[in-house]
């Protein structure tokens, strides 16, 4: 993976670094899954996942697969970007930009967890606003998406908070049981209105050029 240019993007914020996820950066995540640090209740997950899996060998093999899936499907419409959230050197969860339709509409969206061991002190909203201004301010983003079980109160707080709009509501399955999704959106003008200045990008220039010769 040296040179790949999807891992080589970095994204400094005054709290926190997203490094490309890889296969080094997984292996210091894994602790983490198998020791359970990425569960929360209410469940946050929409069925399938792996962090379901009760058996710590088996969660942390799908969940690599999963990632591995994700970094191999790969177009200038539709792309997932994986990051290792660290924080004063450690590796602490992800965030993943999972562009849609990206070639056309720009449209985006998010996906993160994070180890119980650092929940509660506002990371959540930092890492998702380091990936926002990696995808408006880095790639041109027109407009990022986001959902979350209705009882999910961080998730839903952290898109209240970074300024995404109510986007409807629609049902999902987690556990094999039904659960209403709240829908988020966030448009490119309403995140200029909060853009920050104190977040610093690395690698995107050769990932754009990566971009357009795929």
């Amino acid at each position: 993976m040296i040179g790949y240019p999807p891992l080589q993007i970095r994204v400094r914020t005054p709290r926190l670094e997203l490094v490309g996820a890889s296969d080094e950066r997984l292996a210091e995540l894994a602790p983490l899954v198998r020791d359970g640090k990425v569960f929360a209740e209410p469940a946050p997950y929409d069925d399938p996942m792996s962090f379901y899996e009760s058996d710590p060998d088996v969660r942390v093999s799908r969940w690599l697969q999963s990632v591995w899936r994700g970094r191999g499907r790969f177009s200038p419409a539709e792309f997932r970007l994986a990051f290792a959230v660290i924080v004063d050197g450690e590796p602490v969860g992800m965030q993943d930009l999972i562009a849609e339709k990206f070639d056309t509409c720009g449209t985006f969206a998010s996906f993160s967890w994070l180890s119980t061991d650092v929940r509660g002190r506002g990371l959540g909203t930092e890492m998702r606003s380091a990936l926002l201004h990696l995808a408006f301010a880095g790639l041109g983003a027109g407009e990022a998406g986001s959902d979350a079980f209705v009882d999910n109160v961080g998730s839903n707080r952290v898109s209240e908070n970074l300024g995404y709009e109510h986007n409807g509501v629609e049902w999902d399955i987690r556990r094999g049981e039904p659960g209403l999704i709240q829908r988020w959106r966030l448009t490119r003008e309403a995140w200029e209105t909060r853009r920050r200045n104190d977040i610093d990008l690395t690698g995107v220039d050769d990932f754009r050029t990566f971009l357009t010769h795929h």
